[in-house]
């Protein structure tokens, strides 16, 4: 069935204006590089395109991506495999909740860059410290979003879905899941994007491979577009990673047929 000229203008919309603001950005970077500040402290984006083409051609961002990526993706998953299900438990237990509530409103606050100098020291130079971190980033969002969602459900679903003789297997995966779903996902997103911001402070301090020692590498080389450079391939890997997301999301929801609420 094809859409309607509305639908077909606004999907155009949709994809046009994120170019116009993206490219206005652009104009105004270009201004502000050539005619208030010099090149040597806000490097203009075709600098920016130099020293990327720069760094791939020696090899250099790919290695460190991969590093940073790697990192996020065991810490991520680590964390997802252990809070999601300990969040439903809470969730649906009321008294366990109630137990482990004030301690984990306890380590909650405690910011992850304040970790690092423990980590460090705990398991030395390398890969393990920063997937620690990313752990800690992401477990207690994910803790505290699935917990939430398991407690917001509508009671007299789960009471219609009791009366109809659901077991405890059917209820989790018929009602509770369902229902849980859309504000888990918004745990997972949250998490993701706060550990990519996390793995890059964390390489900063005692690492020496990934996004955040590049970075560092470079300013210390006085190499600030590589610098800029990074901070742009950061951004760029963020947003692929909210949209990665965004469409498992989105096929999970086609599959099972999960309503938007």
């Amino acid at each position: 069935m094809r859409d309607s000229p509305k639908k077909l203008m606004e999907k155009l919309e949709n994809k046009i204006l994120p170019l116009v603001v993206i490219g206005t950005f652009i104009i105004l970077w270009y201004g502000l590089s050539t005619f208030i500040y010099s090149d040597s402290l806000l490097p203009s984006p075709s600098s920016i395109a130099v020293a990327i083409c720069e760094m791939l051609i020696q090899g250099i961002l790919i290695n460190h991506l991969l590093t940073s990526l790697s990192r996020v993706f065991i810490g991520f998953t680590l964390a997802a495999s252990l809070a999601i299900p300990l969040g439903l438990i809470l969730g649906w237990y009321s008294k366990a909740m109630n137990a482990l509530n004030p301690l984990i409103q306890l380590f909650r606050p405690i910011s992850p860059i304040a970790w690092i100098p423990l980590a460090i020291l705990w398991f030395g130079i390398g890969d393990k410290p920063a997937i620690f971190i990313i752990f800690i980033t992401s477990f207690f969002p994910m803790l505290v979003a699935s917990a939430s969602a398991v407690r917001n459900i509508d009671a007299s679903i789960i009471k219609a879905a009791t009366n109809f003789g659901a077991n405890d297997i059917s209820m989790l995966r018929k009602v509770v899941l369902p229902a849980c779903f859309p504000q888990i996902v918004v745990g997972l997103r949250i998490s993701l994007g706060i550990a990519w911001v996390i793995i890059v402070a964390a390489e900063m301090v005692g690492m020496r491979s990934g996004l955040g020692f590049m970075i560092l590498d470079a300013r210390n080389f006085l190499r600030i577009d590589m610098v800029v450079a990074g901070m742009v391939i950061i951004g760029i890997v963020g947003l692929s990673l909210d949209r990665l997301v965004c469409l498992i999301e989105n096929k999970i929801r086609r599959r099972y047929e999960f309503s938007r609420t």
